[in-house]
């Protein structure tokens, strides 16, 4: 089993909350790793899943169905399918505030799901588990096949290229047919999410502009909001938005929309090799998606994501930020022997940073004018990306 880097930190927020949420998309390994970290605990831990019949029908009266088992870690998977069961755990994690108790496993942003009404604030962490990152890779796996193949287990480690295929293929077949709605109980049209998530795969990390999509799907701009906020609270895309506390400039304010993992992007554009990506206009935009989801996944919790651009031209394309405080300009390019843009340099004078960053795929580090630091994605991630902070 690969060890999550993330399972030190469920295990602590274990020792204090009564309940602790793991959200992510589904078959990323939540059931696997919650399983995991309860059978180190004392007592054997209680699992349910809403996806089962049976289990849902055991939590008719929950409250006092989950009383009998106030002394054992009770998991509950696919949560969001059993909405108001946030509103049942709240008295029960009242009447007996015992850290651990419950730990909830769910492939929806609680926020978006119809019918959750209680947020526990103050009895729960949530925690959101990704695909495999590049840091938890083993050594035997390639970095550009997790570049290639993304970092879903059964497409990752699958034992031959038919078969990663076959399995995001379905994947993405599953999440258009059935699941986006069956995750959020609302009724959605399969051949818009189709049409959408290809149309955001031709334009991976490109500036959103809802009018364009719906004009284009023959649909309202609220629409297809409504159908990206799905497909972002199912944890596959990612809406980078732009910083924007800089009154001196005219800023782009809209933000960059990201496919989060890059197998499926290439599914979605019938990439299978690393040459057919080298060879297809959409390279460089599917390497700057593949490092931005890797700097999520990976940097501190205090410290939030960004793009910045204005119109006169400056521009980088991650910004790390504390608070209001930038801490680093990031450039992201997809050649190990790059041409530091102007533009880069306005940026990261516009914002103030110490930290100037260029990250290739395997360049050698080295200092290039203006202390502006060229590495590889991998020495950023291990050695530079845990000093901001």
């Amino acid at each position: 089993m690969i060890k999550r880097i993330l399972e030190s930190n469920i295990t602590d927020a274990l020792e204090f909350f009564p309940a602790v949420a793991i959200l992510g998309p589904r078959q990323v390994g939540k059931t696997t790793l919650a399983k995991q970290i309860a059978s180190t605990k004392k007592n054997v831990a209680l699992y349910l899943d809403m996806g089962k019949t049976a289990d849902r029908n055991k939590l008719k009266d929950a409250h006092s169905y989950l009383e009998t088992y106030k002394d054992r870690c009770v998991i509950l998977d696919e949560v969001q399918l059993l909405p108001n069961l946030f509103s049942e755990l709240r008295p029960l994690i009242d009447e007996y505030k015992n850290p651990g108790r419950f730990i909830l496993l769910g492939s929806a942003s609680p926020s978006l799901v119809k019918g959750v009404s209680e947020t526990l604030a103050g009895r729960i962490s949530y925690t959101e588990l990704t695909p495999f990152g590049l840091l938890e890779i083993p050594r035997n796996i390639a970095r550009q096949k997790h570049w290639l193949y993304g970092g879903f287990p059964d497409a990752l480690l699958a034992k031959q290229d038919t078969q990663t295929w076959a399995w995001t293929d379905s994947f993405i077949r599953s999440y258009i047919e059935r699941d986006l709605e069956f995750l959020f109980g609302v009724n959605l049209s399969s051949s818009i999410i189709q049409k959408l998530w290809n149309m955001l795969a031709h334009v991976n990390g490109g500036i959103w502009n809802a009018e364009v999509f719906a004009r284009s799907l023959g649909v309202t701009a609220p629409t297809v909001l409504r159908y990206v906020d799905y497909l972002e609270g199912a944890y596959l895309i990612r809406r980078l938005q732009p910083w924007y506390i800089n009154a001196s400039k005219r800023l782009v304010k809209s933000p960059k929309v990201y496919i989060r993992d890059s197998g499926i992007l290439h599914s979605l554009l019938r990439l299978s090799s690393i040459d057919d990506i080298l060879s297809h206009p959409a390279a460089g935009a599917s390497w700057e998606g593949y490092v931005v989801e890797q700097i999520y996944q990976f940097k501190d919790r205090s410290i939030d994501m960004y793009f910045y651009r204005t119109h006169d031209g400056a521009e980088c394309d991650v910004v790390l930020v504390r608070g209001v405080q930038p801490l680093a300009c990031i450039e992201i390019k997809l050649t190990n022997a790059p041409s530091i843009s102007k533009g880069f340099y306005t940026s990261a004078v516009d914002l103030k940073v110490n930290n100037k960053i260029v990250i290739t795929p395997s360049s050698e580090e080295y200092v290039s004018k203006d202390n502006v630091v060229v590495t590889s994605l991998y020495k950023f991630l291990k050695e530079h990306l845990p000093l901001i902070k």
